[in-house]
């Protein structure tokens, strides 16, 4: 946990436990601040609002880690409309140490499967049992590693690919090699049902030089010792969103700005803006019987492809 990705899983848990502690929260995750005490990287970490002395002005802890709590609630909200439209299978690709199968209200009869290393959720398992925590669905913590196959894993656990699924790959594929990017997609694609849902967060072009040198990355790095530039992979990145349209599936492209202004609260653009990359992409499969599906967008910059038949807007749609 103290290294490389799993790091990265832990500011995202300080981020939620400090959104969780605001009058005005976006999300709430009661596990978070008990995960960043629990690992010595993280240990002298802010957990409240109050620890922030600068508050939103902060780049790391307030505008990245606002960042992360509007993206949980978007995501929280992605995958609670799939549930309460009769999805009951829920998918966490990369699932770290967010809490979801516990904190998020599910209707009866829905089973959460959490992928991500061994190591991970071992360590999310430590401080889960320490709690005596008990989850809101059925949980199922698998073990794989996303740039393999992990396909098989996942159906020994029962998972049923003839049932439509909600997708997540939360702040996952910006990690990723290309190649392993590509068979993600494609073996979601394979095991998705019809109806099914995904959402997952990429980069829309490569970052210049005064983005990259913009204070969310370095006090990043310079305070909690994560590069995050170092982290993601500097491969030239798949159009996953047209791999997918082209599959048949409704692809809808966001900016988190939406959802800060649909919110009213979250980060806003800012000059070389390390935000202003992010995308967050929204993907219903087709109902049986439709023909042809496409890719919609609100972000400037991204030609839009309307569907003309398929399934009605995928949550995140406004």
């Amino acid at each position: 946990m103290a290294r490389g990705v799993g790091r990265t899983a832990l500011l995202v848990a300080a981020a939620r436990a400090i959104e969780t502690h605001r009058p005005d929260a976006l999300a709430r995750d009661p596990f978070a601040e008990h995960f960043v005490r629990a690992a010595a990287a993280s240990a002298s970490w802010p957990v409240r609002p109050a620890q922030v002395p600068d508050g939103d002005a902060d780049p790391l802890w307030g505008r990245l880690g606002r960042y992360f709590a509007l993206r949980t609630r978007v995501l929280d909200d992605h995958l609670l409309r799939s549930a309460h439209l009769g999805v009951r299978q829920v998918v966490l690709l990369g699932a770290g140490l967010d809490c979801r199968a516990y904190r998020l209200d599910w209707p009866p009869g829905c089973a959460v499967y959490e992928v991500d290393t061994a190591e991970v959720l071992a360590f999310k398992q430590t401080v889960l049992d320490r709690l005596r925590a008990t989850p809101a669905a059925e949980r199922r913590a698998l073990a794989a590693d996303l740039r393999d196959d992990w396909a098989d894993v996942l159906l020994s656990a029962g998972f049923d690919p003839a049932e439509p699924t909600a997708w997540l790959a939360e702040g996952l594929l910006l990690y990723l090699p290309a190649a392993a990017e590509r068979r993600l997609v494609a073996t979601i694609g394979r095991l998705s049902a019809a109806e099914s849902t995904l959402a997952y967060e990429i980069k829309d072009l490569v970052e210049s030089p005064q983005v990259r040198s913009s204070s969310v990355y370095t006090t990043t790095r310079q305070r909690i010792g994560i590069d995050l530039l170092a982290l993601f992979d500097g491969e030239p990145r798949p159009d996953s969103a047209a791999e997918l349209a082209s599959l048949g599936w409704t692809v809808t492209i966001r900016t988190p700005y939406e959802f800060t202004r649909r919110h009213g609260r979250g980060p806003l653009p800012e000059p070389n803006d390390a935000l202003a990359a992010n995308r967050w992409i929204f993907a219903a499969a087709p109902r049986d019987g439709a023909t042809t599906s496409g890719v919609r967008t609100t972000a400037s910059g991204i030609t839009p492809c309307p569907p003309t038949a398929g399934p009605p807007p995928p949550p995140g749609s406004p």
